[in-house]
Order: C-alpha cells, then structure tokens, then sequence
C-alpha cells in the first residue's frame, strides 16, 4: 500500500500498536486495518484453543435515546426490542420497505430509555441517515457515537478468565453487558462475539485502548487480525453483510427468520412475512469442498447459484463457503458443482454450522 493510499484511510488508536508488531495492514471499509500478524491460521487456532484479540474498532455505534427510544428502535429494527431488559444485548437486522437487508446490528439496553447499537463500519454513516430519518415521529434522540469508542474483541476458551482477572467485578453473562473497570480502565463489557468460541466485547475510551490491549497480550492473548475473522465467522456460519447480507435478499432467504418478529410492526416486516409465508425461492446454503481447492465470493454455482463467502477452514482442513441457491438444493448432503475460474469444484451442502465443539 503506498503512503498516499495509507494517508486517505482512517486509523484505530491501536495502529501503532498494529504497525509495531509487524502486522499486514490492509484497506477495509476506509479504514487501515490488520489483516494478519503471524499467520491467519495459527491466529484463527489460538481462539479456538486458547485465547484471542482483535481489534475492532473500525466498529460504528449509535445512541439512542428519549422517552420514545423503545418504541422507536422497535419500528425499526426486526427483534423484539422491547424484550431486552436493562444490561441485555439483542440480534437485529435493518431493514428497507422491501424487506432488503442494510445492515445486521447488534443493541444493547444501557437504560430503561437508552440504547447503543453497534453497525458494521461500511454502514455506519447510511444506517445512521435512516436512523435520523425516521426519528421526526419520536420523542428520541439518535446521536452518532462512533468516536467515542475504541472496541476490542477478546475471544476464545481462556477469554473470559484472561479479563475476569483484569477485571474489578464479574464479567455479564453471553447476550448481557456491564460496566467494568478493565486493566484499569472503565469500558462497558458486553458478552457477545463474532468467533462462535466464549468471550467479551469491550467498548472503552480510545485513549485507553493501547494500555488495555497492552494488559491483554501481557495476559497471553495472541492478537489477530481480520484474516482469522473472516475464518472464524465462517465456520460458524455468521454473516459478513456485503457478502451474505445485501439490500438484494431479506432475511428470510439469508437463514435469520429467528430474528424477525414481523408483529412488532417494524419497517419491511410486510414484505418478510410475505416471503416467510410463501418460501424463499433461493436459500443461503453452508458447504464444505469435497477435494481440493477454495471457492471464492462470486463464483457461480452451477444450476443456479452464487458463491457469497468462500475460504480454507483451519479447524476443518477443508475449503468452506456459505451460497445462495435454489430453495430445494439448500438442503443438507445436497452435492453442488461450484465454477472457481473455470475449474469444476465438487462440494456438499452441510448443516449449519460447519464447526462444532465436538468435531
């Protein structure tokens, strides 16, 4: 990357921290970010064995705010918002009149009238945009927050006692969040992830990231980059929106019907009934490679179809990937044929997730 192209992107309070450590930075959603500091393989191992940290503060949040905060984020978000209590964190999708998906988001309930929901980095600016634009009606306040969080994300087996230990309270449970002094630092604690292994999410002061990230790796976490991520969330199955999330499918056909309560009333939940009553025409489907070879985002599925994530798993030994095909070729065990530049690639639908504990 040449340092014209460097000075145009948008840097974390840890990049020192990253540029130190003789990590391969990369452009991401108009951000610099690490994509690997060892290798994504031993990185990826180390959340799954051990324990890991990211740097995710490329992260969006938003505030909300007012009487009318519940009631606002219940229009507008799929999930039942008004369901999660004080301290709680909840899946959602935004989405549009037509059902098509902005973004995948998650909320957490800081009080009884105030919310903070974190959005993907690309989104962050449009999702905002909708946010205040659908405010008038409300007694609410919708503030951008962005810039006053850093956000690491601890994760693995040993995650949670690695912060317990640097922590002054006990950690909150999965889907719950709490505010903590962390290695000294005050930061809210928030027990959720994007890994499928245990662990916390931790939103702090910016300032005081490079001395938390710092107490981290002292503590034995490895740090990793985006690269071990992307593998990560793809064993599992969780989607990376502008691959497997787009304004071009609802929720419905991407497998997130769980978290859309159409009776809530919220923006585009006529269209996801409509599509959950009549079934999806295409699904989005989990698949190993059966042989050699990676499917990448993009190739075609032959028969109707198309690739959305693709990669090796670490933990499988295998190429991987989630595409959208045909309703009644998303089935399990289903055999596809995958076009990777001209190159017929065998594989097999599988259940989702691709990795279990167990295998």
């Amino acid at each position: 990357m040449s340092s014209t192209a460097s000075s145009t992107l948008r840097h974390t309070p840890l990049h020192e921290r990253h540029r130190q450590a003789g990590a391969r930075l990369v452009a991401f959603a108009g951000w610099e970010m690490p994509l690997q500091y060892t290798g994504i393989r031993p990185e990826h191992l180390a959340v799954r064995h051990d324990v890991g940290v990211f740097d995710v503060s490329h992260m969006g949040q938003i505030k909300t705010r007012g009487p009318q905060a519940a009631d606002f984020l219940q229009r507008m978000l799929s999930n039942d918002v008004r369901r999660i209590p004080v301290g709680g964190a909840q899946y959602s999708v935004l989405c549009r009149e037509d059902g098509g998906v902005l973004d995948d988001l998650f909320t957490y309930r800081l009080a009884e009238a105030e919310f903070l929901t974190v959005t993907n980095a690309a989104n962050h600016e449009r999702d905002l945009r909708w946010l205040r634009e659908h405010a008038d009606a409300h007694d609410v306040d919708v503030s951008d927050a962005a810039g006053d969080f850093a956000m690491l994300a601890v994760q693995g087996p040993r995650a949670r006692a690695l912060v317990g230990g640097l922590s002054d309270g006990p950690l909150p449970p999965r889907l719950h969040t709490a505010e903590r002094r962390v290695a000294g630092a005050p930061m809210l604690v928030c027990g959720t992830g994007y890994t499928g292994e245990d662990g916390v999410e931790l939103l702090l002061d910016p300032a005081d990231a490079p001395a938390v990230w710092d107490a981290l790796l002292a503590g034995g976490a490895t740090p990793a980059g985006l690269g071990a991520r992307d593998t990560l969330r793809l064993e599992m199955c969780f989607h990376l929106y502008g691959n497997d999330l787009s304004e071009r499918r609802g929720p419905i056909e991407a497998g997130l019907g769980w978290c859309c309560k159409e009776e809530t009333g919220f923006i585009g939940a006529e269209a996801v009934a409509a599509v959950r009553a009549a079934g999806p025409r295409e699904k989005l489907a989990a698949f190993v490679i059966d042989g050699p070879g990676i499917a990448r985002p993009g190739n075609p599925v032959l028969g109707g179809g198309e690739v959305t994530s693709g990669s090796f798993s670490p933990c499988l030994e295998r190429g991987i990937g989630m595409a959208y095909v045909p309703a009644a070729r998303a089935v399990p065990n289903t055999r596809l044929q995958i076009d990777v530049r001209g190159r017929i690639r065998e594989a097999v639908v599988r259940e989702k997730p691709l990795y279990r504990k167990d295998t």
